[in-house]
C-alpha cells in the first residue's frame, strides 16, 4: 500500500511539474528523477537478490541476500504511472490536477495485479466522465451482461484449460527422461497453450469487470499464435506492455 501511494504521489507531482516546467532541460530533469525513483524501487524488490546471487555465483563471494517480500502488482502500477508521466512530457495529455482521480487511474483494481497496463489517454477521460449522477447510464444491462460474459470466459480459460493442462505438462516435464519424443513435443505445445491461457485470462477478466463498472480497457492479447513472424507475435502478445 505504501509503495503504491509513493508511486502515485511521485508521478502525480512529476506530471504537474512537467507541465509547469518552462524549459526542456527542466522537463527532462523531472522525468529522470521520477523514473529513477520508481524504477529503483522496482529493481530493489524484483532484482536485488537476483543480482547478489549472480555476483556470488560469478565471483564466488558470499554476500548475504535479503528477505524481500515482492509487493503484488508492483510492475503493473509502476509502468502505468511512468507511462502517464511520459504522456505528459510529450504533451499527449494534460497533467491531472485532481489527486483522487489520478490515484484511481493508477490503482484501478480490475487491472492492478495482472494488467493490461492502461494508457492514460484512454483511462483518464473515462474517469473524468464517470456519470455518478445518472443511474440509467451506470446500470446498462447490455454492458453489464457483456462484461460478465467476458469474466466467465476468462475464468474458463484459467480454471478449466490452463490449470488442467498444467497438470499434464508438469507430469511430463518433472520426469522428462521417462517419456518419448512425441510426449515431450505434446508437453511443449501444451505449455505454450497453458501460458497463453494463464496470461490472457487475467486480462480478459479485468476487461470484463471494468466493463461491468462502465470502463473500457484496452485489448491485451490478439491471437498471438496466429502471427506469421516474431515481430507480429510481440505486437499481439501483452500488447499494453
Amino acid at each position: 500500500g505504501l509503495l503504491l501511494l509513493f508511486s502515485t504521489a511521485a508521478t502525480w507531482l512529476c506530471g504537474i511539474g512537467l507541465e509547469k516546467a518552462q524549459t526542456k532541460g527542466r522537463k527532462k530533469l523531472f522525468l529522470t528523477i521520477c523514473f529513477l525513483a520508481n524504477l529503483g524501487i522496482l529493481f530493489y524488490f524484483k532484482y536485488f537478490n537476483f543480482g547478489i546471487e549472480s555476483i556470488n555465483a560469478v565471483l564466488h563471494t558470499q554476500m548475504r541476500t535479503f528477505d524481500i517480500v515482492l509487493p503484488v502488482g508492483i510492475s503493473f502500477f509502476s509502468f502505468q504511472a511512468l507511462g502517464y508521466t511520459v504522456d505528459v512530457y510529450r504533451g499527449d495529455i494534460r497533467a491531472e490536477r485532481n489527486f483522487i482521480r489520478y490515484a484511481l487511474f493508477v490503482s484501478f483494481f480490475p487491472q492492478l495485479v495482472a494488467g493490461p497496463i492502461e494508457r492514460s489517454g484512454n483511462m483518464m477521460h473515462q474517469i473524468r466522465e464517470v456519470p455518478f449522477w445518472s443511474r440509467k447510464q451506470i446500470l446498462q444491462a447490455d454492458r453489464i451482461r457483456d462484461g460478465l460474459i467476458l469474466m466467465v470466459w476468462g475464468m474458463f480459460l484459467k480454471v478449466v484449460i490452463a490449470d488442467r493442462i498444467s497438470t499434464l505438462v508438469d507430469t511430463v516435464f518433472d520426469r522428462y527422461y521417462a517419456y518419448g519424443s512425441v510426449a515431450l513435443v505434446m508437453a511443449a505445445v501444451g505449455f505454450g497453450l497453458q501460458i497463453y491461457c494463464d496470461f490472457s485470462s487475467y486480462s480478459i477478466i479485468a476487461v470484463g469487470s471494468a466493463k461491468v463498472m462502465g470502463f473500457q480497457l484496452m485489448e491485451n492479447f490478439n491471437a498471438p499464435y496466429m502471427a506469421t513472424s516474431v515481430t507480429e507475435f510481440w505486437r499481439r502478445w501483452h500488447i499494453s506492455l
